[in-house]
């Protein structure tokens, strides 16, 4: 243990979360449910405790009560050997501003480094659905001697200027930061693929400290991790990539190994759930070996009656199938799915009623959602839209929490 580099990892979660809208209109995108029980942050969270690096501070900030709710019910640790999981609030220790970006995130919450003292410093974000052993990405880091340490996965050239990219020597040190680039470079051992940045960087204290503050003094600067704090250590030499491929995560299968998703928009989100449901899932959430850990909502278990069906689907605890039909579809808990009721392809969150002779089909019910007897929704965009639902530029449509589809 006295050989073990002191690690303090922090999890940026202040994000609003605009484009997951109406999903984040009353709670923080980091805190938004998935797959059933969990909700976002818990991956971040889960990939760094199974990684062994159990000192963790959470920076907050937008309508936050959720997530800091769940942080405090659900990630308690042990604190003999010093593990914690922190919620810490936007603070203004340094004026009467909120954050002005994820780089002055951490500034305006430097005591946290200051009272902890770590060797390394991790930064991941908390709103990507992945597996990865992430102290396997700190050896890399510490093996290297370089300052900062950004990881990459592989996207296809083609679709790669839809991200922030990584031009790589082959060495992994990076020659370039480029934002959605027109031409995106290819990699030097796969032409056609480019490096696009998971928005996870690890960084050597002093350095990264230095760097905050010359950051907090520029005008110019946006304060943004991507944007401005990576690029300084690429333009010094002292930033390499990492490749994600190269990460192995136990329990992994051949088609979920190296799977991430970004899921900031309603169409993201939902396609994200349809990967989990498949026989063969493209993410399977059931590896024992690497374990996503939240609250497991106390509740009996999933109930079937009246031949109430469900097909290719995530059924959690306390949900009633009474008689209706579910098929790739996710429902989380005390979800009641009535008579001759039909929910396809579906995300449906805890508390919501679909009723008799009801269809839900591509669409997102929040928390409390009540669809009436006989009503539709998801099946005629033009009649959601007039209804004033949110409907997703592929069609999905959302239910607001405690929302009501009138037949």
């Amino acid at each position: 243990m006295r050989n073990r580099p002191n690690v303090l990892s922090i999890v940026l979660a202040g994000g609003e979360g605009k484009r997951l809208m109406p999903l984040t209109a009353d709670r923080a995108k980091p805190a938004v449910p998935f797959g059933g029980t969990y909700r976002l942050i818990d991956f971040v969270l889960s990939n760094l405790a199974n990684s062994g690096l159990t000192k963790m501070a959470v920076l907050t900030q937008y309508k936050s009560h959720s997530l800091d709710r769940h942080i405090a019910q659900t990630w308690r640790m042990s604190t003999l050997l010093g593990s914690f999981v922190a919620s810490v609030p936007a603070q203004q220790r340094t004026g009467k501003q909120w954050y002005m970006g994820s780089a002055d995130a951490i500034y305006q919450s430097l005591n946290l480094i200051t009272d902890e003292d770590p060797d390394y410093i991790v930064v991941f974000g908390a709103d990507n659905i992945y597996r990865m052993d992430v102290n396997a990405m700190l050896e890399a880091h510490i093996d290297s001697g370089l300052e900062c340490t950004v990881a990459g996965i592989r996207v296809p050239r083609s679709e790669a200027s839809a991200f922030g990219i990584i031009d790589a020597a082959d060495d992994a040190k990076i020659l370039q930061f480029l934002e959605k680039p027109a031409d995106p470079p290819g990699l030097p051992d796969s032409p056609d693929e480019s490096f696009a940045s998971m928005g996870n960087y690890i960084f050597t204290r002093k350095a990264f400290v230095e760097m905050l503050k010359a950051d907090a003094e520029d005008p110019d600067s946006k304060h943004d991790m991507g944007g401005n704090v990576v690029p300084f250590f690429v333009n010094k030499g002292q930033a390499q990539v990492y490749d994600f491929t190269k990460n192995d995560v136990p329990g992994s299968t051949d088609k979920d190994r190296n799977y991430w998703r970004d899921v900031g928009t309603i169409d993201a989100y939902h396609a994200a759930h349809m990967d989990l449901v498949s026989v063969d899932p493209e993410f399977n959430l059931y590896n024992r070996h690497w374990p996503i850990f939240t609250q497991q909502y106390q509740a009996p278990g999933a109930k079937f009656t009246l031949r109430g069906t469900a097909e290719d689907s995530i059924v959690s605890a306390g949900c009633i199938i009474s008689g209706g039909d579910v098929d790739r579809s996710v429902l989380s808990p005390n979800v009641v799915v009535d008579k001759w009721a039909k929910v396809e392809e579906s995300v449906v969150f805890s508390g919501a009623r679909v009723g008799r002779n009801a269809v839900v089909r591509r669409a997102i019910l929040d928390k409390g959602v009540h669809v009436e007897d006989g009503a539709e929704i998801g099946v005629n965009r033009d009649a959601d839209l007039a209804r004033g639902f949110h409907v997703s530029d592929s069609g999905i449509t959302v239910v607001s929490k405690g929302g009501s589809v009138l037949a």
